[in-house]
Order: structure tokens, then sequence, then C-alpha cells
């Protein structure tokens, strides 16, 4: 995307996470993530993809809410840490190691949750993304967004202004709130860098 600039250089998540060197963690369920379950957003019985999952707590509740999760990352550490805490609670969800860019489901879900995919690719991946996205959902599915808003260039995380998310899931493709109905939640350990939490529509 324009104005964004970006390191060439691959990131190795894979490392990040087996020298615990992941300080976006949050560590606890995100605000947002608590919300959409509390409004039924995120329902028992719903379908939902969270991509980039890390060791994301979100994998754990939305199973232990009833939904049936399949969550993706390419570091295989980070994937063994998240099947440990599903089988200590006797949950299930599907794990997927893959280059989610290119990644499909077998069948269309309801739900995509997406926090910390988007702000940890290189930009020009993201109309790969947003078109795996738009594939993974059903017609009238939901993106549940947190874009992270950053005026440093550079990254991850790259910024994920509103403006440049307008461009990247247009309107044909995706119904938007009003820019009004976003809520900014403060990231505790990215010195208080907001997100923006919003839903989309897939149409």
């Amino acid at each position: 995307m324009s104005g964004i600039s970006e390191d060439r250089t691959p990131f190795d998540w894979e490392t990040r996470f087996r020298d615990g060197d992941t300080p976006w963690e949050r560590r606890q369920l995100h605000p947002a993530a608590s919300h959409w379950l509390a409004e039924g957003v995120l329902a028992p019985g719903l379908s939902v993809i969270v991509p980039g999952c890390g060791r994301a707590p979100e994998v754990v509740a939305f199973a232990q809410a009833g939904l049936h999760v399949t969550a993706g990352d390419v570091a295989p550490t980070a994937l063994a840490w998240q099947r440990d805490r599903l089988d200590a609670a006797g949950l299930e969800a599907s794990l997927v190691e893959a280059d989610l860019t290119q990644w499909r489901p077998d069948a269309p879900v309801d739900r995509v949750y997406e926090q910390t995919f988007l702000c940890a690719i290189p930009p020009r991946l993201r109309e790969d993304y947003e078109r795996a996205v738009h594939a993974w959902l059903k017609p009238g599915g939901r993106l549940l967004a947190l874009f992270m808003q950053k005026a440093e260039r550079g990254g991850p995380p790259y910024g994920c202004s509103l403006e440049a998310m307008h461009a990247l899931f247009p309107a044909e493709r995706w119904a938007w709130p009003d820019d009004n109905a976003f809520t900014a939640w403060p990231h505790p350990s990215l010195s208080g860098k907001p997100e923006l939490a919003g839903v989309l529509v897939r149409r």
C-alpha cells in the first residue's frame, strides 16, 4: 500500500516464539473479543478463523465458547503452544501451519477474527490477504477487525489506517460500518498504540 515502507528481510516468527521474544503479545483476551462474545457476534456453533494466532488466548476462549475454531500461523512453536492449551482444557480446534495469504479452508466460515495478522505481514502481501479472507468467509460472513494505528513508517507492526483499509477492503466487496463506529483500544505492550475495532461484512 502506498505511504508504508517495509523491510524486505523476512521476519523470523518461529525464532521469536522459540526464544520468547514476543513483546507484542497481550497475554489476555482482547477487550474487543470479550465484547463480541458477550454481544453474540461470536456465538456458539459459528465457525471462525484466527489468522496469525501466535499464542493468543482467543483460540482457547473461542473454543470454550462453543465456536468451531481454525487457527493458523507460520510458527510451529506457537501452534504447539496452542495445542498444549487446548488439550489441557479438553477442547478441540483445527491448527494450520501455512502461508495464510495462499491457504484456503475446506469450506467457508462465518467469522474471521483479525487482530495480529494484517499488521504483521509486509504491505506488499495485503491484497493477497484480502482475497484470502474474502474467500474464507461465506457471503454475509463477518470480518472482526482490529486495525493497528501507527504513525511511524516500517514494521512489523505495520500501520493499518482506516484510509488504507478502505482501499484494501473495497465497498463493492465489503460492507463497512461508519468510521465513527470503530472503537479504539490501546495496546498495553506497544506504547499504547491503539487498535480500531470494527466489523466488516463480506458481500
